[in-house]
């Protein structure tokens, strides 16, 4: 019950009854303001008089009493000075208006029946209040009118209220707007309130995380913020553990590195020992595949650390200043026994171009090199073919690897070059260059691209 009185829905029922309940009290205060005003408001005619069915009822009786003109003058008197407001008037048998209260230019002197008809019609239920009567019990003896605005029977309060209706307009207007803005007011702090918690969590902190908000209230909204608070808190949480534990992969592989290399040392001594001496040719194949794999293995774990260390940025990059042709030709040198070795042909191209000079790191551009030749030859021996040249397009200048192997997509019994391919990724990305990679069945070819702008 108490998070209940807390709630939004719980402050806005409560501006709901506010409004009734002070609608209720001024219509009750106008009411008496009304009652005190309409005794100032005088009329001349008590609440008997104003009773439209007696004054009929006794018009007709006193008709009915009438004999002669005098009967007539006499009773028209009576009644004027009872109501002296009213308007009488007598028409004899033969449509002669013979006696009138008061002079009128809207009464005939001469009445037909079509005439008589017509203001029958006009003034049944209308303004003035009208009452024909027959004179004499016989009814030959023409008929008696009486006529009196219905104005003049308003009572004290109705004059009143015709008086400051206008009044009572405004002032249920103003309640009408009053309780609109209050809800407007209501419904705006609702409003900025979730904005607030739209910006917190567009907002980011150093650490690329929402920040936390304030919860100033404990409604609806308010347990929205706390439960966004708790989010945030528990990223924070997640986020320092995945830390923690990428510090500890980090250093399980450094460590897993380092002692990996020190027995991959006594091996690689221990067979370069043994293939010193005397032994049969299939002891020197065994000792070869022994040399290769320890070579793979190693390879393997450099790559690992390197991974390693681009992952912490703390791979150390120093951007020089490095003429890209004469750095590709002295680099592919010292693949050329390597390749020959193997029965691959080389092709190299290495024309100058407009702008030799790359700015990049030429240990990393060198180490990216290697891990592509290295790719070559391990991934691409069935095709016995590696092409480095240099290309030159409007949009950009690039170093190319092609070779003529069966694409990357096949499998191969070489493995690794997924982890290769990441350090070159990181590497080119980390030097501001591009590359792409186009690869099938007939070979792959891998550019290495600076773009145009870039020599600006």
């Amino acid at each position: 019950m108490k998070n209940f009185f807390r709630s939004l829905l719980a402050k806005y029922m409560l501006i709901i009854v506010l409004a009734l309940s002070i609608v209720q009290i001024a219509y009750v205060m106008i009411a008496i303001l009304l009652t005190g005003v309409s005794d100032n408001f005088e009329t001349d005619y008590t609440s008997d008089e104003m009773d439209y069915e007696q004054i009929e009822e006794d018009w007709h009786k006193d008709a009915n009493s009438l004999e002669t003109e005098e009967d007539i003058s006499r009773n028209f008197d009576k009644w004027k000075n009872q109501y002296p407001d009213a308007s009488m008037f007598w028409v004899d048998q033969s449509g002669i208006l013979r006696d009138a209260t008061e002079k009128r230019d809207d009464l005939p002197t001469e009445w037909t029946s079509s005439f008589t008809a017509r203001f029958i019609k006009d003034r049944y239920g209308e303004n003035p209040f009208t009452v024909i009567a027959f004179v004499g019990e016989e009814d030959t003896d023409g008929f008696v009118v009486f006529e009196i605005n219905r104005d003049v029977f308003q009572t004290s309060t109705q004059i009143a209220f015709d008086n400051y209706a206008s009044w009572l307009f405004v002032g249920t207007l103003f309640l009408v707007v009053f309780f609109i803005f209050i809800s407007f007011l209501f419904f705006r702090g609702i409003r900025k309130r979730l904005l607030q918690l739209q910006e917190a969590m567009e907002i980011r902190d150093v650490d690329e995380l929402p920040i936390q908000i304030d919860v100033k209230k404990r409604d609806e909204i308010g347990q929205l913020e706390q439960t966004f608070n708790q989010m945030v808190h528990e990223l924070r949480e997640s986020k320092k553990r995945e830390q923690e534990e990428e510090q500890l992969r980090r250093e399980l592989i450094a460590n897993l590195s380092h002692d990996l290399r020190t027995p991959l040392t006594k091996i690689n001594a221990q067979t370069y020992k043994i293939a010193k001496q005397d032994v049969s040719n299939d002891a020197k194949q065994a000792i070869h595949a022994l040399q290769s794999s320890v070579e793979d293995i190693d390879k393997l774990i450099e790559n690992l650390m390197s991974y390693t260390l681009l992952m912490a940025s703390k791979y150390k990059l120093d951007i020089q200043e490095v003429d890209i042709v004469r750095f590709s030709r002295e680099r592919i040198a010292t693949w050329y026994p390597v390749f020959e070795k193997e029965g691959f042909e080389i092709n190299v191209e290495l024309e100058p171009l407009r702008e030799n000079v790359w700015h990049v790191d030429p240990v990393w551009l060198g180490r990216v090199l290697d891990n592509l030749l290295q790719n070559v030859l391990r991934h691409a021996k069935n095709g016995r073919y590696v092409e480095l040249k240099i290309e030159s397009r409007n949009s950009y200048d690039a170093i190319v690897v092609r070779d003529r192997g069966s694409g990357m997509k096949d499998s191969s019994n070489q493995k690794g070059a997924g982890i290769g391919l990441s350090i070159v990724d990181m590497m080119i990305k980390g030097m501001q260059l591009d590359w792409e990679i186009q690869s099938s069945n007939d070979g792959t070819t891998i550019k290495i691209k600076k773009n145009i702008q870039d020599k600006q």
